[in-house]
């Protein structure tokens, strides 16, 4: 069984004895879920990082200028020295 009062502690909460029931039931039912994987035979079997097959679907990283900065800059309320010009936030 696990120590609840152990968990209420690292997460800094005091929960009623009804509550503290309720919670220790369900992490001690989940606690015995989780010991029915370690009945799993894993011999040989390699750790998988997706289940699908796929290498690669990313298209590669091409940097594009699609607007210049000037043109950027030419719809801005104000610009100093090429860059946005924006009230001081304290």
């Amino acid at each position: 069984m696990l120590d609840i009062r152990s968990y209420e502690a690292m997460a800094k909460l005091d929960l009623p004895e009804q509550e503290r029931a309720w919670a220790a039931s369900g992490m001690n039912k989940l606690a015995k879920d989780f010991d029915a994987l370690q009945d799993i035979n894993t011999t040989g079997l390699e750790p998988l990082v997706s289940v699908l097959d796929i290498k690669n679907v990313l298209r590669e990283d091409v940097a594009v200028k699609t607007i210049s900065r000037a043109t950027l800059l030419a719809s801005a309320p104000e610009e100093y020295d090429g860059y946005f010009q924006v009230p001081k936030t304290l």
